[in-house]
């Protein structure tokens, strides 16, 4: 295989594994709009709109990049139990880290306008990170790197 179909390929993988993150996201945000309390409702509400738009826009690169949309799974594992508004907030900021990371592989795998695009999302997830969690980290998606190999909650069935 040559060095443009290898890098093609590594791309797609790398498309791929953002649009599970999504679909992973998009879970874990029902979660916690259904224990968050409402005076954070609305940016829980917001969060989820911008994963959804991210997970669609995805859909279609992965597409037109030959490949064929990973699916949704039926539910995923989460990190942690999220009883209460408190965890639900934690729980947010926690799928923001994961989201964060999984761009982070995209950046490095991407090209031109999808290596811009991957770093603009990777930032918007560090600063929902941090607008969630009240800490940051100097460099957003490379540190939840050494702790995940895929970035994403493990789907359930």
């Amino acid at each position: 295989m040559n060095e443009a179909r290898e890098a093609e390929d590594r791309e797609l993988r790398a498309l791929q594994a953002a649009l599970a993150a999504e679909h992973a996201a998009v879970y874990g945000y029902g979660v916690v709009g259904g224990r968050i309390g409402k005076e954070r409702r609305t940016e829980a509400r917001t969060a989820h709109d911008a994963h959804r738009a991210r997970r669609d826009a995805l859909v279609r690169e992965v597409r037109d990049a030959g490949g064929e949309p990973v699916a949704a799974a039926a539910g995923y594992a989460l990190p942690f139990p999220v009883p209460d508004a408190a965890a639900a907030v934690r729980l947010a900021a926690e799928l923001e880290d994961r989201v964060a990371g999984v761009y982070a592989d995209l950046v490095r795998a991407g090209r031109g306008e999808r290596r811009r695009a991957a770093a603009e999302a990777m930032r918007e997830a560090a600063v929902r990170s941090v607008r969630w969690s009240g800490e940051s980290v100097a460099f957003p998606g490379l540190a939840e790197r050494a702790d995940t190999a895929t970035g994403t909650p493990a789907p359930t069935a």
